[in-house]
């Protein structure tokens, strides 16, 4: 999997079906635009395409993660998605819940803005010291966007995500952790994330990861615990006479490491997705 961008680098699978995202701006601390809008999902594209690709680490260059939105145009930096009526930074986040691999933010220095929310939408977000996360909207005059008002109360709880999105008070990386927001504040952010990314995927079935994936994020705003129970049904009778059940069911018996032959996406399930694609959609 090869390709060439303008804002981002792109690195892998490697042998453990890692992949790296660089935000690639380190001169303007990797703020973002929206080519690099398109050029994330085009990257988010390729890697749920690819069966080799098993989890994303995103990161940045140099000494920021994302300083956000590039103000070099001004007040006509928030007009981007007029043409669409969407808000850019929106757009990629929606890409990245919709990916079927884990996401892992590797936030190795200020996360401002977009470059905050985008995060968001990623499975788990390993900090630098040195990192700040900053919800700062209403200190430009604007409100909440990339969909951060439904994913930070779910993360932080509603009072800190009230708090912090009215203030737009920068976060620290120990305030960061202290709140869930961060899973580990660690010198070595990119090879802590890449590490966790083997874990998750280390004896585990792709399929069986991006099912789960899908459900944790997805539950969480269904009415009740019967939707979920009829969602998991479909699912786990489906899944249970899978090649990959099967092998998972004999490695266990016989004290071995499972071999799991189904890949993602071509081997995901009738019953996926179970919702109804929403017209806004991750392209």
């Amino acid at each position: 999997m090869t390709a060439t961008y303008e804002t981002i680098l792109f690195a892998g699978p490697d042998h453990d079906g890692i992949v790296r995202i660089t935000l690639h701006r380190p001169e303007r601390l990797n703020a973002f635009t929206n080519v690099m809008q398109r050029e994330l999902c085009a990257a988010f594209d390729a890697i749920d395409a690819d069966p080799a690709a098993r989890a994303v680490v995103v990161t940045g260059s140099g000494r920021a993660f994302c300083a956000g939105a590039d103000l070099g145009s001004g007040a006509r930096t928030f007009a981007g998605g007029r043409r669409t009526g969407r808000d850019p930074g929106g757009v990629v986040a929606l890409r990245i819940f919709d990916c079927t691999k884990p996401v892992i933010a590797a936030v190795n220095g200020p996360a401002i803005g977009v470059g905050a929310s985008m995060t968001l939408a990623m499975d788990a977000r390993f900090a630098a010291p040195s990192a700040i996360f900053g919800f700062v909207f209403t200190r430009l005059g604007i409100v909440p966007e990339a969909c951060s008002s439904w994913f930070l109360p779910r993360l932080v709880g509603l009072p800190t995500a009230l708090d912090w999105l009215m203030s737009g008070r920068r976060v620290t990386a120990d305030d960061a952790l202290a709140f869930g927001l961060a899973q580990r504040v660690v010198d070595d952010v990119a090879a802590a994330a890449t590490e966790y990314a083997r874990d998750l995927v280390r004896g585990t079935a792709p399929v069986s990861v991006a099912l789960t994936r899908q459900l944790v994020w997805r539950m969480l705003s269904v009415a009740t615990p019967a939707e979920a129970h009829r969602i998991d049904s479909a699912l786990l009778l489906e899944a249970a006479t899978s090649p990959d059940a099967r092998e998972g069911v004999a490695a266990f018996r016989e004290h071995r490491e499972p071999a799991f032959a189904m890949r993602v996406p071509a081997d995901l399930p009738a019953a996926f997705p179970w919702w109804e694609p929403e017209e806004e959609g991750s392209t």
